[in-house]
């Protein structure tokens, strides 16, 4: 599980299929993305004191070998394949079921998913990537099921979140998300998924 964003809706649309027919088999697929990245949950993990710069690290997802942490870049695109899979599947319908059939961790996830994240103070970089990831894949779904809620959650994002986020972060990863914001509010769309 890693960076291959053009994968995520195979693999999201044959996962969504194994988690309508089997719902053990779905938390079992739940649980191995949590621990791939706690922030799918969200989760930010807790330092405890005394703790290395590397176990810290760990905690934090990052992958060490040989007492070598990841690049940045490298961990953002671990943990952004991974929102992208978890949001990919939030938003997909299994084709070949009934159409009273709900997804067993549908929409309802992905806008607790939203709520919990705006309500956790931002970390640098890995939050404005997140969003961005998240809000580029589920934005439209979510649009269309919560609309004038979506709406108000949009507008929040840039008058009080994206500050918070802007705050915290020296690199420019925050850049995408804000351009995506102030597309999707002028022209009040958030555009499909490219599959």
């Amino acid at each position: 599980m890693g960076s291959h964003h053009e994968a995520a809706f195979s693999i999201a649309v044959v996962a969504s299929g194994i988690w309508m027919l089997h719902p053990k088999v779905g938390d079992l697929i739940l649980a191995h993305l949590h621990k791939k990245c706690p922030y799918s949950v969200p989760f930010y993990p807790a330092f405890k004191e005394g703790m290395t710069l590397e176990d810290s690290q760990r905690i934090l997802v990052y992958q060490v070998m040989d007492s070598k942490v990841e690049q940045q870049d490298n961990f953002l695109k671990h943990m952004s394949g991974v929102i992208h899979l978890y949001a990919t599947i939030i938003q997909l319908q299994w084709p070949f079921g009934s159409q009273q059939e709900s997804h067993n961790h549908g929409l309802y996830h992905g806008w607790h998913w939203l709520a919990q994240i705006l309500n956790m103070e931002p970390l640098s970089d890995v939050t404005s990537t997140l969003l961005f990831d998240f809000l580029e894949l589920c934005g439209n779904a979510l649009m269309k099921q919560y609309q004038v809620q979506f709406w108000k959650i949009m507008l929040l994002i840039p008058e009080d979140y994206l500050p918070r986020i802007e705050a915290i972060t020296s690199s420019g990863s925050f850049i995408p998300l804000k351009q995506f914001l102030e597309k999707c509010l002028h022209g009040s769309e958030v555009p499909v998924p490219r599959a």
